[in-house]
């Protein structure tokens, strides 16, 4: 059946074949159009919107390789039948909220799809052969996908693939780190996975000062001196697990402090979801900046694919350990991801997982928003301080009765760190929306009624 349907350009920016391409996503979203509609044709949509018909058919080609659209020869464009999620892809139990869980947003079928793909056009020596030391497709593809980092000048032998973000932090580690007894300076509260990795190198991790624009510069140079560090692992776009966010006038202090002492600055960004708010330390110290980011947060942890990005000149040192360790991500893998990244699709489901997050990180806000709550919609979790009379371990316990699991603050500190009484509340959009936000509600009741005596 035809519609009339018109879409409106106004308020969109950019090119306008995206424009007329992004109204009618809308348009689809909002049911407004429906399976089967029929789309103006090409010159009268080009005609009412005072754009030339090529802009209209490049939209709607878009929105074909996506399966957004049917083109029927000779009886026009259509909207196509679109894949229904499903409101539960978790079977019942607890809400696990100890890491973020992305939706799928049309992701998994897609990556079946390109495993096909991969598979029948490979040849005998992908399946037969060790990862070649040259520098790949891989790489290619993974300069174009950092781009919106903005990372600087960036060549293929600065970057090397890796099995997710934790193991390009361990490699970026392994090419820097010298000597019997490296110490590694952290964040107060910390990421994990970086004293993880420093255990498994038998390096130091050594504790600086925070503030609430994030870590102390005075503070980093007394210990920078100290303990003679080699390097410093910190979030500076997202920290975990505060959702803080170092503006660039500190990030330049910092700089200041690693250029007098010759620190190296290794920056995880695997959890920012949207744009950044700073420049990264790469582009602010390209000589002693090192960046690590994955594709686990924007489409899928399954896959197991991060890139290490050395400064320039310094790739080196990655591709050695990787060599030494694993010789490098195996050719099909490395394929099948390829053409992950270049996929006409790749920047609307990034884009439709990012909303979707934005959806229930806001419904989290509006239930736990009158307690001390720190959150950002483009963060895949939620930072709690806990209210007077809770201890964040006898508080995940009480949650845990009641179905709701989440992370003490104490696990994001040093062995020998003192926690404050915080929880960490991750995003599980594999739930369904009404399912989280009564979790929300639970863990609402326990901050509202803590207990009278204070467990120890």
């Amino acid at each position: 059946m035809d519609t009339i349907w018109q879409p409106s350009l106004d308020g969109r920016s950019g090119p306008k074949y995206a424009a007329v391409a992004e109204a009618i996503r809308d348009g689809v979203r909002s049911g407004a159009l429906t399976t089967g509609e029929k789309l103006p044709p090409v010159r009268e949509l080009a005609w009412t919107l005072g754009i030339t018909p090529g802009t209209v058919a490049r939209a709607y080609t878009e929105l074909t390789d996506e399966g957004l659209l049917l083109a029927a020869v000779g009886r026009g464009t259509f909207v196509a039948e679109q894949r229904a999620q499903a409101a539960e892809t978790i079977p019942d139990g607890p809400m696990r909220l100890y890491g973020p869980s992305l939706p799928d947003v049309g992701q998994v079928a897609l990556i079946r799809e390109l495993m096909v793909k991969v598979g029948q056009q490979g040849g005998v020596s992908d399946m037969l052969d060790y990862p070649s030391r040259v520098a790949t497709p891989l790489r290619d593809a993974a300069i174009r996908w950092l781009a919106s980092a903005h990372l600087g000048p960036l060549d293929a032998a600065d970057v090397v693939p890796a099995h997710g973000g934790q193991h390009a932090i361990l490699l970026t580690m392994q090419a820097i780190l010298r000597g019997s007894d490296p110490v590694i300076l952290v964040e107060e509260m910390l990421y994990p996975g970086f004293r993880r990795a420093a255990d498994l190198l038998r390096a130091r991790p050594v504790a600086v000062p925070m503030d609430e624009h994030g870590l102390i510069p005075g503070a980093l140079e007394e210990a920078v001196r100290r303990h003679g560090a080699q390097l410093l692992c910190t979030s500076p776009e997202v920290h975990n697990p505060t959702t803080l966010c170092t503006p660039e006038w500190r990030r330049m202090e910092i700089v200041d402090v690693a250029r007098r002492t010759g620190l190296q600055l290794v920056e995880d960004d695997c959890y920012r979801l949207g744009t950044p708010v700073g420049r990264p330390y790469r582009a602010l110290l390209p000589e002693q900046g090192w960046y690590v980011s994955s594709l686990s947060k924007h489409l899928t942890p399954a896959l197991r694919i991060g890139f290490a990005v050395a400064p320039a000149g310094r790739g080196a040192g990655l591709r050695r350990a990787a060599e030494h360790g694993f010789f490098g991500i195996s050719a099909p893998l490395a394929d099948l991801t390829v053409e992950l990244l270049r996929a006409p699709k790749l920047a609307r489901l990034m884009d439709d997982a990012r909303r979707t997050m934005n959806d229930y990180v806001r419904a989290a806000v509006n239930v736990l928003g009158g307690h001390d709550l720190t959150w950002r919609e483009d963060v895949p979790f939620l930072y709690l301080g806990l209210p007077s009379g809770w201890r964040a371990g006898a508080f995940c316990q009480r949650a845990e009765a009641a179905g709701v699991q989440v992370r003490a603050a104490d696990e994001f500190v040093l062995r020998d760190g003192r926690a404050p009484h915080a929880v960490r509340i991750s995003i599980n959009a594999r739930h369904g929306l009404a399912r989280f936000e009564a979790a929300m509600q639970k863990l609402r009741e326990l901050l509202d009624n803590p207990p009278e005596q204070i467990s120890v």
